[in-house]
């Protein structure tokens, strides 16, 4: 509990990670945490099972619950808060309903912020005066663009750009008018600049840090009485405005007041009060205030016990929480979202849904996670994601912007990064993982499909059954076509799975196949081998896990091969990116995936701290034709087995340039076995078994006892010398210590 209390989380979570029995946090969290609590966007990339879901959720929950909290305090009249019109133009503040799309403003309606890097956003006071003469100071937090000054009601919020607006830039120009003339002297982070205005004569002038820098424009006699207001417009900057409520840091010079002392005679209110943006501060019972998109519905039942558990013990008020998932009834989500959430965790396509109908609000979102971006990124989400974001205010009605996570196990990949530099603001990297890699708990081999040496095929009475992408071609033996060599791959590529699981007694291993129909004819190939979901302890007990089994098929499935029920569980990529299962020994790639990242993802899941794992990958050296549905049947009754650029549903599949491309991506050259899928022992000690613990004595995998055994022999000798050279300096004579 202390180790995350000391991150900055609240008690009440910190409680809640205890009773999970997280001691510490791992690394990605430890980084991750201090950052989103901070209100930055930040982006995450670290291994599979390193913690990634708790380095996000834990920060949403204690933002969402403060934002709540805060809320409640303010209908109470606890607080004064820019939440309410009322208190907004009671006192001298930054104007949360005249200002950019994309300006923040703190809570204290002075600390002011704009991040987009590529536009100028401004804002104007709550109140303006026509008479007399005031003064305010800017204090510069960071080095961004920036201008400040005096504008009227009417003018653009692009400050000095136009007849109704007075400005001052940091780069040394004053502007006017689409006039920008050299002015004063430059401005940066930790200056503070003084702004003047004397309506008695009809002028404004400036100071950088209590220094005059004279007369800067005069002020036209139509718009003194129209009402002058503080201005600003940024660019990823950050501000923070004094009207005089606390001691300036340079007072005026004679004779100009604090605005915030201004008599009621000489002020205005600014026409923009907010009327209608103070109705979207409501809290409507479909707005959340956080967003979570995972790719799959597996994941997000993850991350949403995940989230019942931190928040577990979090009340007053309670946070409340719902999952947005196809293949169950929306009706009842509807019913969960009437009545008022939170957090909402969800997959892609209901999401949509629900927002495009007007059914799910996100006009109060204050975090937008993106789970696994690469993967909702393959999927093809680009545009869902674009468009999610489009209609969520990039700064909320009490000024707090938005804040955007994106995580993945691989962030490496160049459209991450567009994506990142589309949504997000000056993302901190959390890197903890670098280019991709295979951990060292795994041990991954290839196995070479070639038909034209193993004839196996050509003999065989019983077969797995294959998808039918030859079903109008001659594939019989001696037809010497591509589409026989084709066929052939399918068919041993089922027998050498079998293989790889006798020949290594696989107690659990994860299969992944290309299709969905590739899984299920794996999963009757098992069933016809005497196994199958019933066969419990069976060689080839399985289950089978795709987006066309049915919610809680899956959900039972997934559970059966958790608890070793049945030892295979065949899935596709898709599925595999919502297992939460992590250190299986045995992993069999049936097809190379055709994005090298997902090779990553799928091995990642092999091995442990103290256990060795085997991912065995069947890589074709002959083109294999394999469905890509791009019809709107998606696979389900489409039979268009011509090319893909002859307008079917097929292409022709490249493994050996995958595994090239995988390789080069990895720096690596994996090591190819035989097709009796022996290990051989000058590649590897051949000592250990895979998914046990490593035995004691053997090569590199010695026991750590002994590995260390000289270490701690030669630390207890130190340990004994520095013991008894201390009794000995203790028995020394006592005339070597006198008394003072």
């Amino acid at each position: 509990m202390a180790a995350f209390s000391e991150m900055g989380v609240m008690p009440e979570i910190a409680e809640a990670v205890e009773q999970m029995d997280w001691l510490l946090p791992t690394d990605i969290q430890a980084e991750s945490i201090p950052l989103i609590l901070g209100g930055g966007d930040v982006l995450m990339a670290a291994e599979t099972g390193s913690g990634k879901t708790g380095a996000f959720s834990i920060p949403v929950i204690q933002i969402v619950y403060e934002t709540l909290k805060d809320h409640e305090e303010g209908k109470k009249g606890g607080k004064t808060s820019v939440k309410t019109g009322g208190a907004v133009f009671s006192k001298w503040q930054m104007n949360p309903y005249d200002r950019g799309s994309a300006f923040a403003i703190g809570s204290d309606g002075m600390c002011c912020q704009s991040r987009e890097v590529k536009e100028w956003h401004g804002c104007r006071s709550t109140k303006g005066v026509i008479k007399g003469k005031y003064y305010y100071e800017v204090h510069c937090h960071d080095q961004g663009l920036c201008r400040i000054g005096w504008s009227t009601s009417q003018a653009s919020l692009d400050l000095g750009t136009d007849k109704f607006g007075f400005g001052f830039g940091g780069t040394g120009k004053k502007s006017h008018c689409k006039q920008f003339d050299s002015y004063g002297e430059e401005f940066t982070m930790h200056d503070t600049i003084g702004c003047y205005i004397d309506l008695d004569k009809g002028n404004v002038s400036f100071s950088k840090n209590g220094r005059d820098l004279g007369h800067a424009f005069d002020i036209p006699a139509h718009l003194k009485t129209q009402g002058l207001f503080a201005a600003c417009v940024l660019k990823n900057a950050e501000l923070k405005f004094n009207f005089g409520e606390e001691e300036f840091k340079f007072p005026p010079k004679d004779g100009f007041t604090a605005l915030s002392k201004a008599i009621d005679g000489h002020v205005v209110k600014s026409p923009h009060t907010g009327t209608a943006q103070v109705a979207q501060t409501k809290n409507l019972p479909n707005a959340p205030k956080a967003l979570i998109i995972e790719p799959s519905r597996e994941l997000a039942e993850q991350t949403l016990n995940n989230v019942k558990q931190f928040k577990k013990n979090i009340s007053d008020p309670k946070l409340r929480e719902l999952l947005i998932i196809g293949g169950v009834s929306a009706k009842d989500q509807l019913a969960v979202l009437d009545q008022g959430v939170d957090i909402v965790v969800g997959t892609p396509g209901r999401v949509d849904d629900l927002v495009s109908t007007g059914k799910l609000n996100l006009s109060q979102v204050r975090f937008l996670v993106l789970d696994e971006a690469d993967g909702l990124l393959t999927q093809g989400y680009s545009d869902f994601i674009s468009r999610i974001h489009s209609q969520i205010p990039q700064v909320t009605s009490d000024g707090k912007r938005l804040q955007v996570i994106v995580c993945s196990a691989t962030l490496h990949s160049f459209d991450v990064k567009k994506l990142s530099e589309k949504i997000m603001h000056f993302p901190t990297w959390v890197d903890l993982k670098g280019e991709d890699s295979v951990p060292e708990t795994v041990h991954h081999v290839v196995l070479k499909v070639n038909p034209k040496t193993d004839h196996h095929w050509e003999k065989l009475q019983r077969h797995i059954r294959t998808d039918e992408v030859h079903a109008k071609d001659n594939t019989r033996p001696g037809a010497n076509s591509s589409e026989m060599w084709s066929e052939a791959i399918k068919i041993l590529k089922g027998e050498y799975t079998v293989r790889a699981i006798k020949e290594h007694k696989m107690d659990q291993a994860i299969i992944f196949c290309r299709t969905k129909i590739d899984c299920d004819n794996m999963e009757q190939y098992f069933i016809q081998m005497g196994g199958g979901p019933d066969k419990r302890g069976h060689q080839f007990s399985c289950v089978c896990l795709h987006g066309d089994r049915k919610p809680n098929e899956r959900k039972q499935n997934l559970e059966r091969f958790k608890k070793a029920d049945v030892r295979l569980l065949i899935c596709t990529d898709v599925a595999a990116r919502g297992i939460d299962i992590h250190g299986i020994p045995f992993v069999i790639n049936v097809t190379l995936p055709d994005e090298k990242q997902n090779y990553v993802h799928r091995i990642g899941r092999v091995g442990r701290a103290d256990r060795m794992g085997l991912a065995v990958s069947l890589v074709a050296t002959e083109k294999e034709k394999v469905w890509y549905h791009v019809c709107p049947n998606r696979g389900r009754g489409c039979y268009n087995t011509r090319l893909k650029d002859q307008g079917g549903c097929t292409i022709w599949y490249n493994e050996l340039q995958l595994l090239s491309d995988i390789e080069e991506h990895l720096n690596v050259i994996i090591t190819q076995v035989e097709p009796d899928l022996k290990i051989p022992v000058d590649e590897f000690d051949g000592k250990v078994v895979y998914g046990k613990k490593r035995a004691t004595g053997g090569g590199q995998y010695r026991g750590h006892v002994d590995a260390l055994a000289s270490a701690v022999q030669e630390l207890a000798a130190l340990e004994k010398e520095a013991q008894s050279s201390f009794l000995h300096f203790g028995y020394l004579p006592n005339q070597l210590f006198k008394p003072f």
